[in-house]
């Protein structure tokens, strides 16, 4: 008796799952037909959700670009803390630490390596015709935190040395390279002054400010940084610059050794790279403008998507009734609706992916646009969401239809 019963549910269960299997073929195979019957309409509306993935893609890549340009080199500080005067807001065009403060930070104990990084501006003249290009001249201490990687060439030499290592960046603009020299114009007083730096290394994406960065040795940059008159320059042995970035001996305990050295060395903040390049002057307004644009940019699309579907729906309504009226199942229809919106949704997202690629290459390198994995993942995994939230009411409106009223024959 009980074989009997184990035997009539597992028939049961094996028919209900080759009808589900059925409806799911018939449900893709109306959607499929339709699609290619009306070739034409769904192409357009895949065109359009083409333009908004372009759209949206193209928004995440300027919001990494400005943002990287901005706080490129503090985001990969070779460094656990960035200390900088108090009360100036971390700002650091406005922040002014001294060697000896600088001493007193290394004397702490946790600390394990400190440099001085001082900021300012210049131009570089090349000497091939292009155009110069402004860059965010970086003094640091060689060996020290602070001193970006050179992927190419060599590090900084002597504090004195007349070197640099320039950033990916000066590379695609300039075209220098290892064991070219470099043409700062600098202004001096009320005149322009012209330094020749050998490039010794060339470094990753390091910008700065929204500039590309050089970097040379700390005693050099206050010989070429531009000066109000002559005699700006450090004197004696307190080097002025404008924070120090300290790697700790237990990087994991960082806040503990922030709270120590603000303890233990008057007049400073200490904060995590984080932390410092999120308080760059603009750079969270800017990524909040960004942002926003980017999410009305998905309202707008499911809106569009939305809208086309309902279109759709409302035009088949009798086509809907007469399906339902000849025994198909709300179910299948539902997904055949359901299936449809996720193709053309999908097609226009793949299209616009594509666009977007083959459209980033023809960009110069001084565009601020830049393609990243994680950004462009996040982004397409939202445009293949939009669809099915658009059609949302159109399958409910199907769900809604009444084989006789849809058929004319309520009366």
């Amino acid at each position: 008796m009980e074989s009997c019963q184990v035997t009539s549910r597992c028939r049961l269960s094996s028919r209900n799952g080759f009808r589900r299997t059925e409806a799911v073929s018939v449900a893709l195979y109306l959607s499929i037909r339709e699609i290619l019957h009306h070739r034409t309409r769904f192409l357009l509306i895949a065109m359009i959700v083409a333009l908004i993935t372009t759209l949206v893609l193209f928004i995440a890549a300027l919001s990494e670009g400005l943002g990287s340009g901005n706080i490129e080199y503090i985001r990969k500080l070779n460094a656990d803390l960035v200390v900088f005067q108090e009360d100036v807001d971390l700002t650091i065009s406005a922040s002014r630490l001294g060697r000896s403060k600088m001493n007193q930070i290394r004397r702490v104990d946790g600390v394990a390596a400190v440099g001085q990084i001082a900021t300012s501006t210049s131009t570089i003249v090349p000497g091939d015709g292009r155009e110069a290009v402004d860059v965010a001249l970086i003094g640091v201490e060689p060996g020290a935190p602070g001193e970006p990687p050179a992927f190419r060439g060599r590090q900084l030499g002597r504090n004195r040395a007349n070197e640099a290592i320039i950033d990916q960046r000066v590379v695609d603009r300039t075209g220098l390279g290892v064991g070219d020299t470099l043409v700062l114009r600098s202004i001096q007083g009320t005149e322009e002054e012209f330094f020749h730096l050998a490039v010794v290394g060339v470094s990753d994406g390091r910008g700065f400010v929204l500039q590309p960065s050089v970097f040379v040795p700390y005693l050099t940059w206050d010989r070429v940084r531009p000066k109000a008159g002559r005699g700006d320059t450090n004197s004696g042995s307190d080097f002025i610059s404008n924070v120090v970035a300290v790697r700790l001996q237990t990087p994991d305990g960082w806040q503990a050794m922030a709270a120590r050295l603000e303890q233990q060395v008057s007049g400073i903040e200490a904060v995590d790279r984080k932390t410092a390049y999120e308080a760059t002057p603009g750079y969270i307004e800017q990524k909040g403008t960004l942002d926003t644009q980017r999410y009305f940019t998905f309202f707008i699309g499911i809106l569009v998507i939305g809208g086309f579907f309902q279109i759709q729906t409302l035009q088949k309504v009798a086509q809907i009734g007469m399906l339902k009226a000849i025994g198909a199942s709300t179910w299948t229809i539902a997904l055949a609706a359901l299936s449809q919106i996720v193709l053309i949704n999908a097609l226009g997202v793949v299209i616009g992916a594509f666009g977007s690629l083959l459209l980033s290459l023809t960009f110069p390198p001084t565009l601020p646009i830049i393609f990243t994995g994680e950004s462009a993942l996040s982004a397409v995994a939202a445009l293949l969401m939009i669809g099915p939230l658009g059609g949302l009411v159109s399958v409910w409106v199907l769900l809604r239809v009444e084989p006789l009223t849809a058929l004319g024959l309520a009366q």
